[in-house]
């Protein structure tokens, strides 16, 4: 099994806009694999439009904010598709779907990539951010989840952002911790 990397991906949404949202992908020979859970927009948007960009940034904030309604991050064209890309991105690369791989929960999207581009030098990330990473992983499979396994994994990982954790750890870890809190309160409520 090839490794699962995480970026952001980007897709051309129905209204011409941008969508945003983390995403695990990995490469499989010439592919790039994409796998997002039905039901999504991304998901949606790679069947309608069948382009998209991976961005690789090191704020983890966009992560975050991505899966807490802060989606309002500076954009800019890509060069060869019909998609935005984080303007301040690291880098990023340009997919084109070549075919879909059929799945009731998660279809895999089999992408070629077209064009790529660095942008800045890539420093690495520090505990805090993969903290925050994991977190919007777990985040993102709330409903999947036991609370107590929720609290478990979000204790650990405070661990590290209490340890090397800059301003934009603690902005995007509290995005977080008000997100888990919201969806405990409402599992107790139920």
């Amino acid at each position: 099994m090839s490794l699962i990397h995480e970026a952001i991906l980007t897709t051309r949404a129905p209204d011409g806009g941008t969508h945003i949202a983390p995403l695990g992908f990995r490469r499989e020979g010439e592919f790039i694999v994409l796998a997002p859970f039905h039901p999504s927009r991304s998901l949606d948007n790679l069947r309608a439009r069948g382009v998209a960009a991976l961005n690789h940034t090191d704020d983890v904030r966009v992560y975050a904010g991505s899966l807490t309604g802060r989606r309002d991050w500076p954009m800019t064209a890509c060069g060869r598709i019909a998609c935005g890309r984080l303007a301040e991105a690291l880098s990023h690369v340009e997919l084109v779907v070549a075919r879909v791989e059929e799945d009731p929960v998660r279809p895999r999207f089999l992408c070629r990539e077209v064009a790529g581009a660095s942008h800045a030098a890539y420093p690495g990330y520090n505990r805090a951010q993969a903290a925050v990473i994991e977190a919007c992983i777990l985040v993102s499979r709330l409903d999947r989840l036991s609370a107590d396994k929720v609290a478990q994994e979000m204790d650990y990982l405070g661990i590290a952002i209490e340890k090397t954790a800059g301003p934009r750890e603690w902005e995007a870890w509290g995005w977080l911790q008000d997100r888990v809190a919201g969806h405990l309160a409402r599992e107790r409520a139920a």
